[in-house]
């Protein structure tokens, strides 16, 4: 890829950015501003070089149909706050606008297009959209790496028609997803939890040739819990799972990879009481497994201490009660220990992390943390992102 970062004869050309603004917005007020705050070195280069900015984005899945709640407004006046410049919100019809000309009519370096998924050719990934997109500008940058794995009109096709190349943002991302998965310094484990082993046995299957070690945690450990022959009285599973497991034992085996579940427990009859130890063989048919116990903590964390890289996708309890958060937070702490004496090169992905992590204030204590989701995780399966494909060619 062509990154933007690289190229210095910017001024007053107008940049097509395709940024990923899909933050969370309540009553008309932004939640979680990470996504936000994440891609401000992009802009802040681009205006830097005296660029025009024209930037394409969503919010939720409107589906084609214009959704006042949707407006990405309240974005705007963020990012104007946070860089100190004025940001147009462009509310007509994109297509209305006829020529990039259009664009010399406001005073403001940054314009922001209304919110892109209010026009289903954007979801087709419609060729014709595409193409008149990108007459409004000069160059496209794509720094929407959690959208990059759509094959949508401003990701895909309108790549087709402009000078394209890699954002601030995205050059980091792959950079790190690089270090995890081909340029890799040994010991190398990965943390991963979830509910579902079948989300993520894509992954494991990816990374296991790669790994020394994989520390299963969260809802998923329940299901090799029991398939080792413990009780998990009721707690969160996933049904017929036993041959998965097989396979994930098989493999790691042949891969010489070491396979770690919790081996004590902290235990409640429902998720918003106190919490109980327990050792494997004493949960009760009235009890769910809700978070890893203190002899699970000190294996996870002698692993942590022996590695180079750590992966990190997927919290090691039920966090939202705090009760259970205890495994989640001891885990971040060892890493970020480790961290600071430059002991290990760590990245972290996946919502509920990325979410404790703000809860605890801990997000910028780790070497890379992806906000990315599903792009995250696809590319850690190894599939090719219709997006970063699009910038290579």
């Amino acid at each position: 890829m062509r990154s933007i970062k690289n190229e210095t004869n910017l001024q007053d050309k107008k940049i097509l950015l395709r940024l990923d603004l899909n933050v969370p917005i309540v009553n008309g007020k932004i939640s979680d501003t990470t996504r936000i705050d994440k891609i401000l070195p992009t802009l802040k280069f681009l205006n830097k070089q005296k660029a025009k900015i024209i930037i394409l984005s969503h919010v939720g899945r409107p589906r084609g149909k214009a959704l006042k709640e949707l407006s990405l407004k309240p974005i705007c006046e963020n990012l104007e706050e946070q860089l100190g410049l004025n940001v147009k919100l462009i509310t007509q019809n994109i297509n209305e606008i006829k020529n990039k000309n259009f664009f010399d009519n406001f005073d403001e370096k940054i314009l922001m297009l209304e919110n892109i998924r209010f026009y289903a050719e954007e979801e087709t990934n419609d060729n014709k959209f595409a193409e008149h997109l990108a007459s409004f500008g000069d160059i496209y940058v794509n720094d929407a790496f959690s959208c990059s794995h759509r094959s949508h009109a401003s990701i895909v096709e309108i790549s087709k028609f402009l000078p394209s190349f890699s954002g601030l943002q995205i050059d980091l991302e792959i950079d790190a997803l690089t270090k995890i998965t081909s340029e890799i310094t040994k010991p190398i484990s990965c943390i991963i939890g979830g509910s579902k082993i079948s989300t993520k046995i894509d992954i494991i299957k990816n990374l296991l040739p790669k790994l020394d070690n994989i520390i299963i945690v969260g809802a998923m450990a329940n299901n090799f819990i029991e398939y080792f022959g413990h009780n998990i009285g009721k707690s969160v599973k996933e049904k017929n799972c036993n041959k998965i497991i097989e396979e994930i034992i098989s493999l790691s085996k042949k891969e010489k990879c070491e396979i770690s579940y919790p081996e004590d427990v902290l235990v409640s009859k429902d998720l918003n009481g106190s919490f109980k130890k327990r050792k494997l063989n004493e949960v009760l048919n009235d009890e769910m497994i809700l978070d890893i116990g203190p002899k699970t903590i000190d294996k996870i964390t002698n692993i942590i201490n022996s590695s180079k890289t750590i992966l990190w996708n997927g919290p090691a309890g039920y966090f939202e009660n705090p009760n259970f958060a205890n495994g989640s937070i001891e885990i971040a702490k060892i890493i970020i220990k480790n961290n600071k004496l430059n002991k290990i090169f760590s990245v972290v992905g996946g919502g509920d992390t990325v979410s404790l992590l703000k809860s605890i204030k801990a997000v910028d204590d780790f070497n890379f943390v992806s906000t990315a989701g599903g792009a995250f995780l696809e590319y850690l399966e190894g599939k090719k992102l219709p997006g970063i494909t699009a910038l290579n060619q």
